[in-house]
């Protein structure tokens, strides 16, 4: 698969902003731990500063080896899969390296708030209770020490306070259900936004379904009859500026859907 975009590289998000991107929680999450079977997170989410917060059953041998080994080295695995249904759907990887401690039960009423917002789960019902000693579930919090990022834009390693200073993209939570109305009511749309140089006059134009959004652009995954070459191939679309909420977000729509190529 190729990618290409319209205007380079530039006026994307940096790769501390993808990192927390990824691990807000709308991805799925594999914990790792020496010695330990790898485990799939129900759900996780970060707190203010980025760390993550896991929700793990509380008999698992995750929390068991922290029985022993209160600083437990772990490593949070992130991939990142497209709403749409599209061949290769996995967008973008991330690997957080670092700690794992067990939140005291005082904290576990805030931390199952926290992750109630990208996860309404019944299971954090069973953390609303502080005191109860017969839980069956818990909250494991990561320390970060190091993050790996490799998506669409490349690879890169995020230090701990370069992600820490960062935030998520703002439209993280609400990303999934603006690519899916996109591709089911505006795909005719998309297509007119591909530049001359890729919609040909002389070539069928390309299948067009949106494949992920941010702030600065988005990128559409471009599929080609099968008798053309490339087969697919991912286009970048970056915004005139930055948007930070949906008003900014349906202006720009409006004005690229009114210039798009006939």
């Amino acid at each position: 698969m190729q990618a290409e975009t319209t205007e380079g590289q530039a006026g994307g998000p940096g790769a501390a902003e993808r990192a927390r991107t990824l691990a807000y929680g709308i991805a799925d999450g594999v914990l790792v731990a020496p010695g330990v079977p790898h485990a799939p997170v129900p759900a996780h989410t970060t707190d203010r500063d980025g760390r993550p917060l896991l929700l793990v059953r509380a008999d698992s041998p995750i929390v068991a080896a922290l029985t022993g080994e209160p600083d437990l080295p772990a490593t949070l695995r992130v991939a990142d899969v497209s709403p749409v249904a599209l061949p290769d759907r996995v967008r973008g990887r991330a690997w957080l390296h670092g700690w794992l401690t067990e939140l005291p039960a005082g904290e576990l009423r805030a931390a199952a708030i926290r992750l109630s917002r990208p996860h309404p789960r019944p299971e954090l019902l069973d953390l609303a209770d502080g005191d109860r000693d017969d839980r069956e579930w818990t909250v494991l919090a990561l320390e970060v020490a190091q993050v790996e990022v490799q998506d669409a834009w490349g690879g890169a390693t995020v230090e701990p306070e370069e992600y820490a200073a960062a935030a998520p993209d703002p439209f993280v939570a609400i990303e999934a259900g603006i690519l899916t109305h996109l591709d089911s009511c505006h795909r005719e749309e998309l297509t007119r936004l591909l530049p001359e140089a890729v919609a040909a006059e002389d070539a069928p134009a390309p299948a067009v379904r949106p494949l992920a959004l941010d702030r600065y652009g988005m990128w559409l995954r471009c599929s080609a009859a099968p008798s053309q070459a490339p087969g697919s191939f991912d286009l970048r679309l970056a915004f005139a500026k930055p948007v930070s909420d949906l008003h900014q977000l349906r202006c720009v729509y409006r004005h690229l859907f009114a210039h798009a190529t006939p």
